[in-house]
């Protein structure tokens, strides 16, 4: 027989009375919302970090493609980087450069970016072998 891992923390939190009713019909109240919390915790909608719901089809067949798609190559000198979840973990320095991808331009490592002199007429930085290229489809644009 498993043994019980000993609860040692109450929670409280207010229901309305219908809620309540379908709870108190259960036999064992605190193990259905154990089991359902741990649920919603395991079913976090990987885009919005939990700030909606979402069914386990629909978080199973994309939380792996948003793993891939967090997975980008540099575009100056081809490193692997993983794009951060949220802006606010990165540095406000930081934050120009990805801000410069999700934006159209190039994705650049920090070094890239540091050595990527920035477009005159737009401002982003550009690696020198992609400076013909950006100024011909900034003049097209």
């Amino acid at each position: 027989m498993a043994r019980k891992t000993p609860k040692s923390d109450i929670v409280a939190f207010k229901v309305e009375e219908e809620l309540a009713a379908f709870l108190n019909q259960l036999p064992n109240k605190s193990a259905f919302i154990r089991k359902a919390i741990a649920a919603m915790m395991s079913m976090a909608c990987p885009l919005c970090n939990g700030a909606g719901q979402l069914s386990r089809w629909t978080h199973d067949h994309y939380a792996p493609l948003l793993a891939k798609w967090n997975n980008q190559k540099c575009q100056g000198c081809g490193d692997e980087m993983t794009l951060p979840r949220d802006p606010g973990d990165l540095a406000p320095d930081h934050q120009i450069r990805l801000e410069q991808y999700f934006n159209g331009g190039p994705l650049l490592c920090d070094p890239c970016y540091d050595k990527a002199p920035p477009c005159g007429d737009c401002g982003w930085h550009i690696s020198k072998d992609q400076i013909a290229e950006h100024k011909h489809a900034h003049r097209h644009a």
